[in-house]
């Protein structure tokens, strides 16, 4: 890369799935990119058996299906390849902030992993395209490398563009930072605003955790526990398939231990 300076290596990412839900879809095929502060390249790419049929709609995405992945290795057997690429690394990839990177952590967890991405950097390319240009893979491809992107939503193809992509934005804007601190600032405007990175609680002006969804969206978590149904309602989140950060959320204020954002 020319004109990103990197300090820490660089993850560039993307995720073929069964499906869009990003806490119960599976991968079908990843590839993941690792980049150091010298430039050298490693690349990891493999199709993904999902333990699960590939919804029809998903193969006409991707063209992938059952028959191409039943020999394919399970996420739990490729666990510890991936955790290498992603090792001590920032990420970046295409719509990664929303999608690829909360449906991976999901993922790893199934997995028995113990990664942890907070307080990592993440370069989306999505975000600066849709910020810049308000357009899609393919036409950010063409127009900021003047290519056409032959083998669309084959994770390799997207990642290998992502990447050139990323770069000649960076070429491209000469407003955009060129450190990655900053770039993901630019990248990620709305930091800091929510408590979790599911984004299923915003802080609120008096600092206090709020629901932004569900029969309780705009009170705060404190008010909730105080109702016996509200109680009630946090035990039934803590049964169902939530983020296990969101779970360790419930289960502190359920023993009057609150997220407080200063203000």
């Amino acid at each position: 890369m020319q004109n990103l300076n990197l300090t820490r290596p660089l993850a560039v990412f993307d995720l073929e799935t069964t499906g869009v839900d990003v806490e119960r879809d599976k991968i079908v095929q990843i590839a993941i990119i690792r980049v150091e502060p010298g430039g050298v390249r490693k690349t990891f790419e493999t199709l993904v058996n999902p333990e699960r049929p590939i919804p029809p709609e998903a193969t006409a995405v991707h063209g992938i299906k059952d028959s191409d992945v039943q020999d394919a290795p399970t996420f739990a057997q490729i666990r510890r390849e991936v955790e290498e690429m992603f090792a001590d690394a920032d990420l970046a990839g295409y719509n990664s902030v929303r999608f690829d990177q909360p449906l991976l952590e999901h993922e790893l967890n199934r997995a028995g992993s113990a990664l942890e991405f907070r307080g990592v950097k993440h370069l989306d390319a999505m975000r600066i395209f849709h910020l810049k240009e308000k357009r899609d893979l393919s036409a950010a491809y063409k127009l900021y490398c003047g290519k056409d992107l032959t083998g669309a939503h084959n994770a390799l193809a997207d990642t290998t563009a992502t990447l050139e992509i990323l770069d000649a934005q960076l070429a491209h804007y000469d407003d955009l930072p060129r450190e990655v601190e900053a770039l993901h600032a630019f990248c990620n405007p709305d930091e800091g605003k929510y408590v979790d990175r599911r984004r299923k609680f915003l802080w609120n002006d008096e600092g206090e955790a709020e629901f932004t969804f569900g029969k309780y969206q705009g009170m705060s978590l404190n008010a909730v526990v105080k109702d016996a149904r509200g109680r009630g309602y946090l035990e039934w989140m803590l049964g169902k398939d939530f983020s296990e950060e969101i779970k360790g959320i419930l289960r502190e204020a359920l023993d009057g231990v609150f997220p407080r954002k200063e203000v």
